[in-house]
């Protein structure tokens, strides 16, 4: 009883491993994931490029703050998970596998910083000369990229995505 249930157990979880995360059990016919790479790999290089610009060290300045361990190394690992993660999800290369880090990131930025501020990410706090005056950002758009990331997990990368020409040339 105890091994089929064993047996039963391994079979789920290499069922979820060959489905979730291979690149051949996806339907690479599809277009709509495409628009989601696009924008959520786009928005990852930005934020990512803007930590690099500005120098990790500025970046690893907030994560002190915030008492994150090790903040220089960890803003540099964040910096580049999200320069060269977004890369490879605007491509479309190994998409269910760098969406893992990019959640990770997102999970960690809610919990540390956008938790404390609540769910929306517009909130118009006055008014100045210049325009609206807006209060610190809640952790909805972090929610929104997670929710995009788990959909490419789900569906795959697309039918215009290197995940989806690897696909065409594995057999079957």
């Amino acid at each position: 009883m105890q091994n089929e249930s064993a047996r039963r157990l391994n079979l789920l979880k290499t069922t979820m491993k060959n489905s979730i995360f291979a690149i051949g059990s996806k339907d690479y016919q599809q277009i709509a994931p495409l628009l989601l790479r696009l924008a959520i790999g786009f928005g990852f290089m930005a934020h990512g490029w803007a930590k690099l610009v500005r120098g990790p060290e500025a970046f690893s300045k907030l994560l002190t703050q915030l008492d994150v361990p090790l903040p220089h190394l960890m803003a540099w690992i964040s910096t580049l998970t999200e320069l060269l993660a977004g890369a490879a999800l605007f491509a479309g290369a190994f998409v269910s596998i760098v969406a893992i880090p990019l959640i990770a990131t997102m999970s960690v930025a809610i919990f540390t910083i956008h938790i404390h501020y609540g769910y929306s990410s517009i909130k118009t706090i006055g008014l100045s000369g210049h325009g609206p005056i807006f209060a610190p950002l809640g952790y909805e758009i972090n929610v929104l990229y997670i929710t995009g990331l788990l959909s490419l997990i789900i569906s795959g990368a697309g039918k215009y995505s290197l995940d989806g020409q690897l696909a065409k040339k594995r057999p079957v």
